[in-house]
């Protein structure tokens, strides 16, 4: 399949700027919520029937360039023997986390094609009725090990930091057993049919550019290149990650995704004109007037200009209370905008 998403992730030429929005199946949608009045997130993740038409409802609604499958990050760690549920006004919750190296001998190290089959059975069906590309994706080793061991989402990650300071021995099996286990996701989701594959680190910025080289990178890097024995191109996307791009870069990935928190062409500029830029408009300001969000969007589609390598999308998810109507402005404007500036 050839289209404007796909070339631009390989940096050839396009019509007009591909669009994709990171969480665009989701709560500010009515017709999610009608489902979420019914069934709990983990229901609908699980059924691959209802996980295809919740991954559909952004493409029926909106003129997107790819489809993301619905799924979240976390039932990986399920298959490893830790117990995942979603809390309601609360979020994710590990009932039985990591604390200490005996809890890491103890992980299973499952294959993925049995412990998510669900989700690669969606893809598989997904394709069936998509006519744009599917994105396939998995929480990078980092952030996942910081779930299994805070147990839930934290703010200053002081229990994982901590087992990684005192415990290194202990910290790097983990990462082993994680970069293996995510890496031979992204594969089986490639072989599923997904034909690109995103990498999300979102709890990445919490480390320093020194503890992401010596605690991380490897991991992820290593899941990086299984996915792309694939052959589909991968995206490497972290938030608070500006002091850092060299590294996520080398990190590895064809694409680079950016948060709102650095200038694009600061971006541009710090990775090199040899990867696709992804990014990177602040989630928050889909609740500007309208004529403010476009004023935003033009800036950021002005300073990448021509540049061949570059997806607009958000810096990270779309908020639960975005205005729909705003989404489908942003989604026109990108297109019809650089359409014109490249003479389409």
């Amino acid at each position: 399949m050839r289209t404007r998403f796909i070339d631009a992730c390989h940096r050839k030429p396009v019509d007009a700027r591909p669009i994709w929005l990171m969480r665009q199946a989701g709560r500010y949608m009515s017709e999610y919520r009608k489902l979420r009045e019914t069934y709990g997130i983990l229901d609908l993740i699980k059924t691959p029937e209802m996980a295809v038409e919740v991954t559909m409802q952004p493409i029926n609604a909106f003129d997107l360039d790819a489809a993301i499958i619905f799924a979240d990050i976390l039932p990986l760690l399920e298959g490893m023997g830790l117990n995942l549920e979603f809390i309601k006004g609360t979020g994710p919750l590990i009932d039985n986390p990591i604390r200490q190296a005996a809890d890491i001998d103890k992980l299973h190290e499952p294959d993925p094609r049995e412990s998510v089959a669900y989700t690669l059975k969606a893809i598989t069906l997904a394709r069936q009725v998509l006519k744009v590309p599917l994105i396939g994706f998995s929480g990078a080793p980092f952030t996942l090990a910081c779930y299994a061991i805070e147990g839930g989402a934290s703010r200053n990650f002081t229990r994982a930091k901590s087992l990684m300071y005192e415990q290194p021995k202990a910290w790097h099996q983990l990462m082993e057993k994680l970069s293996t286990l995510v890496g031979e996701y992204l594969f089986a989701q490639a072989e599923a049919g997904a034909q690109v594959l995103q990498l999300f680190d979102s709890w990445v910025g919490a480390l320093s550019p020194d503890d992401y080289r010596e605690y991380a990178m490897p991991y992820s890097a290593k899941a990086i290149r299984r996915a792309k024995e694939s052959g589909c191109p991968v995206i490497h996307f972290g938030t608070n990650t500006s002091g850092m791009l060299p590294l996520i870069k080398e990190g590895g990935g064809d694409v680079i995704g950016v948060d709102w928190r650095i200038d694009i062409s600061d971006a541009r500029q710090i990775l090199g004109p040899d990867v696709v830029i992804q990014g990177n408009l602040d989630p928050v300001q889909l609740y500007a007037p309208v004529s403010v969000l476009k004023d935003r969007v033009k800036t950021i589609l002005d300073k990448m200009g021509d540049d061949p390598g570059y997806i607009f999308n958000l810096g990270h998810g779309l908020l639960p209370t975005t205005p729909v109507d705003h989404v489908a402005e942003l989604i026109h404007f990108v297109h019809e905008y650089s359409s014109k500036a490249q003479g389409h």
